[in-house]
């Protein structure tokens, strides 16, 4: 186990990043008490905007438009709820540079907020409902958070 190369350890985040990038929204769609981490990957995506790091924007777009499309939400609103997060409030966060955790996990709330009300403002447009507001999705919130500061 010593001798696990850099590029073993990249070709397995690769491996193990597509495959949960490409399954995961399947699962969600099956088994409905799974988070949907939106905060998370839209956190992933800011993150990759700010460094310029074409990986991770990768990922994170990829995921969202799956989930999307796995769960039968409008194409591209967490895209473009995470970008104008990244435009509008993002910037006022970076006040928190000692505290790391304190940005990630506002940056998560505030993430999650901003799609919520980008979603409700397309039902209110188009007159769907696209979603519930339930206990789910208080616990798909703090999973969030969880995952932002484990990871």
């Amino acid at each position: 186990m010593d001798h696990v190369t850099k590029a073993q350890h990249g070709l397995f985040f690769w491996v193990f990043a597509g495959t949960f990038i490409f399954f995961y929204p399947m699962l969600i769609s099956i088994y409905v008490f799974l988070p949907l981490l939106i905060g998370a990957m839209g956190y992933m995506l800011v993150q990759g905007s700010e460094r310029a790091k074409a990986p991770f924007i990768l990922l994170a777009i990829v995921y969202m438009v799956n989930l999307e499309v796995n769960l039968s939400l409008p194409i591209f609103l967490s895209v473009i709820s995470s970008l104008l997060f990244y435009l509008l409030l993002y910037p006022s966060l970076k006040h928190f540079r000692r505290c790391i955790i304190c940005r990630a996990l506002l940056s998560v709330v505030f993430l999650d907020l901003m799609y919520l009300g980008c979603l409700f403002a397309y039902d209110f447009i188009f007159q769907t409902q696209s979603i519930i507001l339930d206990e789910i999705l208080l616990y798909t919130l703090i999973v969030d958070m969880l995952v932002v500061v484990i990871l």
